[in-house]
């Protein structure tokens, strides 16, 4: 996979998951967007996407997004 389809990919999910807009996206580094991944789907960096009440929680947890 490219680097362009690649981090086509990351920003979809970073929107769809995050709530993160494509600045948002674009602003963060690699090791932050990974610390995210990693702390939803249980600290393995991701075999399982989170659940929708994870992401709920998330989501009232940092509402920034």
């Amino acid at each position: 996979m490219t680097f362009a389809e690649e981090a086509g990919r990351l920003a979809g999910m970073a929107g769809a998951m995050l709530g993160w807009s494509p600045d948002r996206f674009w602003r963060a580094t690699p090791a932050e967007l990974r610390g995210i991944v990693t702390a939803m789907t249980g600290g393995d960096g991701g075999s399982e996407p989170p659940s929708s009440a994870t992401l709920a929680r998330l989501r009232e947890m940092y509402p920034d997004g």
